[in-house]
Formats: C-alpha cells, structure tokens, sequence
C-alpha cells in the first residue's frame, strides 16, 4: 500500500530509498514500512522520454538508491507527493543534481525555498551551465516544464 501523504505534525522522514521513479522523484520506505512518494523540492529534471531524463535518473539513483535519507518535508503537490529537501549524511541531494547538471533550479517554485538554498541553487545551475555540464552540453537544453507543455500540445 502507498501512502502518498504525510502526518500533519510529520515535518522530516527517514527510511531506505527503495525506488528512483525518475530524476526528481522517489519513493522511501520508513521504518514502519511505510512508503513515501517523494518528489525532490527546488528541482526539475528532464522527462524520461526527453533528452538526459535516463542519465538524470541514473544520476539520481547512483546518489541516493539503497540508502537511508532524511526528507525535509515542505508540501504536498497536487499529486499526492510530498515534496521535500533530501539528505543523504546532511547532504543536500536536490543540490547534488543541480550540481552536475541533471536538474534545472526550478525557479518558478524558488519562493517555497529558503533564501539561502535560492542562492545555491541558482549558483549550482550557473557552475553546471557554464562547465557545460550533463544537460548544459547542449546549448540550449528544453527546459522539462516547457518540454511537458509542449508535449501535452501535441496531443490535443
């Protein structure tokens, strides 16, 4: 059974991550063998069927899959998710990504962010960006929101 929400009074979960849906969503098992579905806060990775989504989500696997994390939960989305901040050893794994130049800050949600992890963030995007790093290979990768908007276009 999933349990896709979270206690009101829960503020963190920790447990074993047990699957890596895509670069920006997982699943986490409690200790209570409770499943979470998680989706990375401050981030957004590309689609599976878009350029670097499978690379993003190995990258994504290779840093937290099989591990234990805390999640620093901020909010529900509108599906169901919790999103949160992941750690992993009190390290930011959203960042991580960012970092290497799998995900993209995502900005339009940087105001749920504390002003500190907009300003990493932001600087991790930049870094990649200008190392050319995973995505950033390409000169102008297609964001995955504008990717998701113009895919949901072709199908109407």
């Amino acid at each position: 059974m999933l349990l896709v929400g979270v206690s009101a009074w829960a503020d963190t979960i920790t447990g074993r991550v047990i699957a890596v849906t895509d670069g920006d969503t997982i699943r986490v098992l409690d200790a209570q063998n409770v499943q979470f579905k998680v989706r990375l806060a401050g981030i957004d990775a590309p689609e599976s069927k878009q350029a670097y989504g499978a690379r993003s989500k190995k990258s994504l696997s290779d840093l937290v899959f099989g591990k234990t994390v805390t999640v620093e939960v901020s909010k529900h989305d509108r599906y169901g998710r919790v999103v949160g901040k992941v750690l992993y050893e009190k390290v930011d794994m959203d960042l991580q990504h960012v970092e290497v130049g799998l995900a993209w800050h995502y900005k339009q949600y940087a105001k749920e962010q504390s002003t500190s992890d907009r300003g990493l963030y932001a600087a991790a995007e930049d870094r990649a960006r200008t190392a050319h790093l995973g995505l950033w290979h390409d000169a102008n990768p297609i964001p995955s929101w504008e990717w998701r908007r113009a895919s949901k276009n072709v199908l109407q």
